[in-house]
């Protein structure tokens, strides 16, 4: 129960998933891993930290409910190859009595720079019925907890970021157009 679990597990902020490896079938013929697989490793870390909170496995056997992503915004910022290892940071940054909306970062385990981002929103549903419904009262309780811990890191830069072709002056850009990608990511012209 979630009573049971030791406050301190509550503390990290962000949350720090165990160390994955790269795995050969992911490798595609870029010589890259292949944009499915980062999901995958987002995914095995969301268990991680949702697991925390009680929305693992056992919550799914135990109370018929769980919970499925509604909406994500992934940005592949660096390759990722077969020798490399990476751990997965999780920051709650909101949450209402059926919602999640939480920020990972897919970080080189030993350089730390960051390979992918995700913003995500996951709705709590009923297992059974497949519909949307609240979460019981300790699961939000622990969510409570999960995210006062994490309101004291500095809102994430990719939050709220929306797709599109870029424009200059309202204007489409002209093929022939240089482009070239400043520091950060960002388009300059």
């Amino acid at each position: 129960m979630a009573d049971e679990r030791p406050a301190s597990v509550f503390f990290f902020a962000p949350f720090v998933s165990s160390t994955m490896p790269i795995e050969q079938g992911w490798i595609d013929y870029n010589g890259h891993l292949n944009m499915a697989y980062y999901h995958v490793l987002f995914d095995r870390a969301v268990d991680e930290a949702f697991g925390i909170v009680g929305l693992g496995p056992d919550y799914v056997a135990e109370r018929e409910a769980t919970y499925f992503a509604a909406e994500v915004h992934v940005r592949y910022r660096r390759e990722l190859t077969l020798d490399d290892r990476v751990r997965v940071t999780l920051q709650l940054i909101d949450f209402d009595e059926k919602r999640v909306h939480f920020y990972t970062e897919i970080r080189h385990a030993l350089e730390g720079w960051v390979a992918a981002t995700s913003e995500n929103l996951s709705l709590h549903v009923d297992a059974t019925t497949r519909r949307v419904v609240p979460f019981p009262d300790d699961i939000l309780d622990n969510l409570a907890v999960m995210r006062s811990c994490h309101a004291r890191l500095p809102r994430p830069a990719d939050l709220g970021r929306v797709i599109g072709v870029p424009r200059r002056g309202g204007a489409l850009l002209r093929e022939d157009e240089p482009v070239a990608l400043a520091a950060g990511g960002r388009l300059r012209h």
